[in-house]
């Protein structure tokens, strides 16, 4: 058994009283109130820091970053298909390994405070399974500090590039978690033809859909109406997530709420990245019970120099993106980055009245003692001030201190 004395317990107010926490067997046995004065040995000292719910990168794109490499000026022409031409022109040029670059960048998570990754990995007729399987060694090197799944991710298409369906199955048969897809009406031209690819394959290897959707307008509308058709119909609800789904921030407000309820009925999850351009209705999902994750895409790819690998920032570029002031709806996205990456990954529909259970997701008892020790004065400082010193517990075993991996080379 694990002890861990004096900590504040995800708190609201400054002045939340201090607990002390068991740890048995990797989750969270008890919470009791502290007493001051009192020691057990070999307990692990809190300081009355703040104890918050260890956080997910739920769509990344470990093949196609350049953290820590030499900074490399953006030469694509802003549209999608020049994004995608440009990272295939120069994804070879890196001055790491996929394997190596990934291993880098998932430590930056981890020391971030994250304990959970969903990657995305490219397969092409360029690439082949080369990027998957750099990413899927480097996950599996962590894996004793941290869960994580692979996206089998048609970045370039499924019906414009011959072969692709092919590779995306062996990728399935691979080990990937998940099959992807990518604007099956805007950018592959036969949405028909697109999703009966990526829904096939994952009724014939048991496995989940993340579609990537950019679509915006009534496109998208009627792309999601698409997967959610698909969903029910292979009784998939829970195991599809839809990426990005800007097509909720460029439609008039009943459109929207009706694509939310379509959404709920379906069992879909969603995961953002924070864009500026994308943001989402936050409390018509909460309200519908629609699990909604974070991530942070890429980080100074050939898509964009921006990103860092940090998620506690990310949360706080969540929170600046969608406007918020009161600590309540600050919270929320401390919420979505953390149980809320957590129960899409385990495709758990919300049960009862509250959208994400914290006994499975969060600081409940029975509960993963997966979580952060930070200073701060309240869970909104924390997001705002961004702390660099944090202690980082994956099932109650530190795992990262002071932004390196305990034991690590990074």
């Amino acid at each position: 058994m694990t002890i861990l004395r004096n900590v504040r317990l995800f708190p609201r107010t400054a002045d939340t009283a201090a607990v002390d926490v068991e740890i048995e067997d990797g989750r969270f046995s008890s919470f009791t109130s502290h007493t001051p004065g009192t020691t057990s040995a070999g307990a692990i000292e809190g300081a009355g820091r703040a104890l918050l719910p260890s956080l997910g990168d739920v769509h990344a794109h470990l093949d196609s970053n350049r953290s820590g490499q030499t900074f490399r000026p953006h030469t694509a022409d802003g549209t999608l298909h020049g994004l995608i031409m440009n990272d295939r022109e120069n994804w070879r040029a890196g001055e790491r390994s996929v394997r190596d670059q990934a291993d880098f960048v998932i430590a930056t998570i981890i020391a971030s405070g994250g304990t959970r990754i969903r990657s995305h990995t490219q397969i092409d007729a360029d690439c082949g399974l080369e990027r998957f399987s750099g990413v899927r060694d480097a996950l599996a090197a962590h894996a004793e500090v941290l869960d994580s799944q692979i996206v089998a991710f048609p970045q370039a298409g499924i019906v414009r590039e011959k072969g692709v369906r092919d590779l995306l199955d062996a990728a399935l048969n691979e080990g990937a978690d998940l099959v992807g897809g990518l604007d099956p009406l805007q950018y592959d031209r036969d949405p028909v033809a697109h999703l009966d690819v990526v829904f096939g394959l994952a009724e014939k290897h048991g496995k989940g859909v993340d579609i990537h959707l950019h679509e915006r307008g009534s496109a998208g509308v009627f792309t999601i109406e698409e997967i959610a058709h698909r969903t029910k119909a292979l009784g998939m609800q829970g195991q599809v997530t839809i990426s990005h789904a800007f097509a909720l921030s460029s439609n008039p407000e009943p459109e929207v709420e009706r694509i939310v309820d379509i959404l709920a009925e379906a069992g879909i999850s969603l995961t953002t990245v924070a864009p500026h351009n994308g943001v989402l209705p936050q409390r018509s999902l909460r309200e519908k019970r629609v699990a909604l994750a974070l991530g942070e895409d890429g980080q100074r790819d050939y898509w964009s120099p921006y990103g860092d690998g940090d998620l506690l920032r990310r949360t706080w570029q969540l929170a600046f993106t969608n406007g918020h002031r009161r600590d309540e709806d600050i919270e929320a996205c401390l919420d979505i980055a953390s149980r809320g990456g957590a129960q899409v990954m385990a495709g758990a529909r919300p049960e009862g009245t509250a959208l994400v259970d914290d006994a499975r997701f969060g600081l409940g008892i029975g509960a993963p003692a997966d979580f952060m020790l930070v200073t701060a004065d309240t869970v909104t400082s924390a997001i705002m001030d961004c702390p660099a010193d944090r202690d980082v517990y994956k099932g109650g075993r530190l795992v990262a201190t002071g932004g390196r991996l305990v034991g690590g080379k990074h």
